[in-house]
């Protein structure tokens, strides 16, 4: 075995827990620039991360926050947040992330059920954090400049103690709501993030010259797992952007940063696809030449546009979080983008399939991914859908004290038990048909994927996003219209506007209902005037949606 394959070697087996991620990141890496601020700022090599972390965990000690005590971490991207979260883990203490655009009564509640001691939170979020739940915490620190905001006198000691943290410790407990509006602590152990990491890097290989370019919450553990604790694996450097990542704002730092790794979620490419790519080809004479004639050299021309506009050094954009359209992955296909799929849950912290850069087939999820055992259960003969379970170091020790949702996701024998529907062909790829929770069982007992039916309303010109439930019997779709093609704040202006609207309804109506099968056609559309409530991952909220749910037109 050469030096360097038995480096990677020897690297995957010392790296069982955060503790030592930590140790082998700083020692290795320690000149080397560890997360800054695209714009100057915040910004620390991997010794000066070291350094701090342990000047935070000293002052956790002075003040009796011991090994197994609870942190929280309340705020937006920024260098600060990884120390936070590493001035903890390394010594034992479980971090709970929780995400910037939560409500107050949801900090609240989070909270309160973990028991948190501390808090890491930005000014601007304080007023998330109510004078009750502030009066019963030991500390509350500020994370832009590690200043007190509040602390309890009594509770200086100097008696609390770290420790070397074990691969089944817990690590984090992230709460999560998901679409289905029941907020879970998902107990992640330092064995399930050493696995993701593992199989992060089995999937993408990365080194201490790349450069990731942070977008989504890094309380959310897709962002955490793969832009966070990835980095540190290889030496890497992360970059924040620090104000709101609005269309102008990202490409300059994707102009000034040159990441060759950024993570996503479907959304962040579906847009720029319907309102920049789609209308660019269509208001060109050449280019809608080129589509008819020679699609090849349109789809080249618009990929290398679409890559010199990321920076021009991207060597992995990862999807992830929700499904993406299959329209935009055929032009990202064709573009020779290169993005790779990767699927999962909190609860397996997050990875389970994935689909590499090159390897990508178009709906599919991709195949297992490293060390990770995956197949479906309770498969129908007929379709050859069944539910997807997972089974590896990567699936979670359960719902903070919660055992009976714990029981419901866990099989006796350890496999996790995901609630999405699939399918998987010949050559091991699986492709998702929904969620079991959301699946709709027709008139004759058929089943309905709304999901399937959404993605067919979101390609049409116009439709911002859906969301297809059942009522009273039939299919409805709630359609939220881009801005530009329903004017709702121009609506008193506007002449017959409800007579244009119900046409436009009729006309997205007549479109889908001819393209899914008998049992999917929609029966009604409500406009919607506002957009939908979404997760971090920019999924839906559909329990919001479900009962009494109506279209503001209807209100």
């Amino acid at each position: 075995m050469s030096k360097r394959r038995l480096f990677k070697a020897s690297r995957e087996n010392y790296v069982t827990t955060l503790a030592k991620l930590f140790e082998y990141a700083t020692d290795n890496f320690a000149g080397r620039p560890l997360a800054r601020f695209v714009d100057g700022g915040q910004e620390y090599t991997y010794e000066s991360f070291k350094h701090k972390c342990l000047e935070l965990s000293q002052r956790f000690n002075r003040f009796g926050i011991s090994a197994g005590d609870k942190v929280a971490i309340l705020s937006n991207n920024m260098p600060n947040w990884t120390v936070a979260m590493f001035s903890c883990v390394p010594f034992g203490r479980v971090t709970v992330p929780i995400l910037p655009d939560s409500s107050e009564s949801e900090v609240t509640n989070i909270l309160t059920h973990s028991g948190c001691k501390a808090i890491f939170i930005s000014k601007r979020m304080l007023k998330k954090l109510s004078n009750e739940v502030k009066d019963k915490m030991t500390l509350v620190i500020d994370i832009e400049t590690f200043e007190l905001i509040k602390k309890d006198d009594h509770a200086f000691t100097c008696e609390g103690h770290g420790a070397d943290p074990q691969a089944d410790d817990l690590a984090s407990i992230i709460y999560t709501s998901g679409t289905s509006g029941k907020a879970k602590g998902v107990m992640l152990s330092h064995r399930n993030f050493c696995q993701n990491i593992i199989a992060a890097y089995h999937a993408q290989k990365a080194g201490k010259k790349d450069r990731w370019l942070s977008i989504l919450p890094m309380s959310h553990t897709y962002e955490m797992a793969f832009s966070v604790l990835y980095p540190l694996y290889v030496g890497g450097c992360v970059y924040y952007i620090q104000k709101p990542p609005t269309p102008s704002i990202l490409m300059k730092a994707m102009k000034d940063v040159r990441p060759t790794i950024m993570c996503a979620v479907p959304l962040i490419i579906e847009k720029i696809y319907k309102n920049s790519v789609v209308p660019t080809v269509e208001k060109s004479k050449t280019l809608s030449w080129l589509k008819k004639k020679a699609p090849w050299l349109l789809y080249w021309l618009i990929g290398k546009k679409l890559y010199k506009n990321f920076g021009g050094k991207l060597k992995f954009f990862g999807i992830g979080g929700s499904k993406l359209d299959p329209t935009v992955e055929e032009f990202l296909n064709k573009a020779r983008f290169p993005y790779a799929i990767g699927y999962g849950l909190t609860e397996t912290a997050p990875l389970i399939t994935n689909a590499c850069v090159g390897k990508t087939v178009v709906g599919s999820i991709g195949v297992p991914a490293y060390n990770v055992e995956v197949k479906l259960q309770n498969v129908n003969p007929e379709t050859g859908e069944g539910e997807i379970i997972a089974k590896g170091d990567n699936v979670m020790l359960g719902y903070y004290r919660d055992p009976e949702r714990t029981r419901a996701a866990l099989t006796d024998d350890g496999w996790f038990r995901t609630n999405d529907l699939a399918s998987v062909d010949s050559k091991g790829r699986y492709y998702i048909k929904g969620r079991l929770g959301n699946m709709i069982v027709g008139p004759s007992g058929e089943n309905i994927y709304p999901e399937e039916i959404e993605q067919v309303i979101n390609d049409i010109r116009g439709v911002e996003e859906s969301l297809v439930i059942e009522r009273n019997g039939k299919l409805v779709a709630l359609v939220k219209f881009d801005e530009e093609f329903v004017d709702w704040d121009g609506l008193e202006k506007e002449e017959n506007f409800y007579e244009k609207l119900e046409a436009k309804k009729k006309a997205v109506m007549d479109y889908v209902n001819k393209r899914v099968s008998k049992q999917s056609k929609i029966g009604e559309i409500n406009a919607m005037k506002e957009s939908f409530e979404k997760t971090a991952t920019q999924k839906i909220r559909r329990f919001k949606y479900l009962r009494g749910g109506q279209s503001d037109n209807e209100k």
